[in-house]
């Protein structure tokens, strides 16, 4: 049989193909549409409020009787300082001037407006609402917050983009290491979000198989059957799809963007830091070229709320070039049929090679 059983006995799913969770992308719709599908689906949460990830829980709930993961932001959130509180006032006004000129009307908030939230608060929800997978990214979990999700049957799925990183996650206690290429769409599962490791997903899967014990997941440029079988003769025991969901039925883009999709070429696909604060891969346009390389880049999360309201409007005016469309470096045809067909087919195709 092709499939590793690691990941499909653990988590009670046919095949150990996990959809990837895309923030913004991917909704409960798709979380089970992926489980109709035999696949492990993820709920995308970030950094969202403990009552929102329940809406969206129990949202997911209503459409499927199969687990799926929670996927959590586990980011460090920097101290608000004089020199931080000058370079918000800076930021702010550039962009604000900068949509303006391109006729975008948009009413940027203040720092003190901002409302940030930690990952301990969404913990407390998930166990509550019974969550027995959870999938995180940014960082590690804290010692305290493993235990209490491990005494509540918690399995616990970090997010890796080194060696160094991966070895940090198996010493803590994680139960599955998901490896994530520079190739993968995007934000990059860093640690450290200034300095992020530009290793290649073959070569960084290698290294940490050789080093860890826990089973791993593969993560980014897997497209079709051949980059499944790629990945699992390096020894993966579960393969991560993002990218391939993007213009699927079930994905939160908006038609605009989808279409963009359609005529992305390799060269516009690109790392930046600009929209977020956090280095994420996605579609070169505008708004990134003007502000990379620029001093008017907060840190995560201020550059991520900083920047919600010019996104939200460029979405209704249909501007790609004020939106983050992320996607990875396999450029490929983007299938607007569900995500069930889309994965069923890609493990027809990966049988079938």
């Amino acid at each position: 049989m092709f499939w590793p059983d690691t990941i499909t006995k653990k988590f009670n799913v046919q095949y150990p193909v996990i959809q990837a969770p895309m923030f913004g992308v991917s909704t409960p719709r798709m979380t089970a549409a992926a489980a109709k599908a035999g696949c492990l689906g993820s709920l995308a949460l970030a950094d969202l409020s403990a009552d929102q990830c329940v809406e969206l829980i129990r949202e997911t709930k209503k459409l499927t009787d199969q687990h799926f993961a929670a996927n959590i932001f586990v980011h460090h959130i920097p101290e608000i300082t004089y020199a931080l509180r000058e370079k918000f006032v800076k930021a702010k006004l550039y962009i604000t001037q900068l949509a303006k000129e391109h006729h975008l009307e948009v009413n940027l908030p203040d720092l003190e407006d901002i409302k940030v939230n930690t990952y301990h608060e969404q913990v407390d929800a998930l166990i509550q609402e019974g969550c027995k997978i959870l999938s995180f990214t940014f960082g590690n979990l804290d010692d305290k917050t493993i235990q209490k999700l491990k005494e509540n049957g918690v399995t616990l799925i970090g997010t890796c983009t080194s060696l160094e990183e991966a070895l940090i996650l198996e010493k803590s206690g994680i139960d599955i290491i998901c490896v994530q290429g520079i190739e993968a769409g995007g934000h990059r599962g860093t640690f450290d979000a200034e300095n992020i490791p530009m290793i290649g997903g073959l070569t960084l899967f290698s290294e940490v198989y050789q080093h860890v014990k826990v089973p791993l997941i593969y993560a980014g440029g897997i497209f079709n059957g051949r980059t499944v079988r790629a990945a699992k003769e390096l020894g993966a025991s579960g393969f991560q799809v993002g990218s391939m969901l993007l213009a699927s039925e079930e994905s939160g883009l908006q038609p605009f963007e989808k279409e963009r999709l359609q005529s992305v070429t390799e060269k516009d696909i690109m790392l930046t830091r600009s929209f977020s604060g956090r280095y994420a891969r996605g579609i070169r346009n505008q708004f990134i070229e003007s502000l990379e390389n620029s001093d008017f880049i907060m840190p995560y999360p201020y550059q991520n709320k900083l920047t919600n309201e010019l996104r939200r409007i460029s979405k209704t005016l249909q501007n790609t070039d004020f939106v983050s469309i992320w996607a990875g470096q396999s450029i490929h045809q983007y299938s607007n049929g569900s995500t069930e067909d889309i994965l069923r087919n890609l493990i027809t195709e990966t049988e079938s090679i």
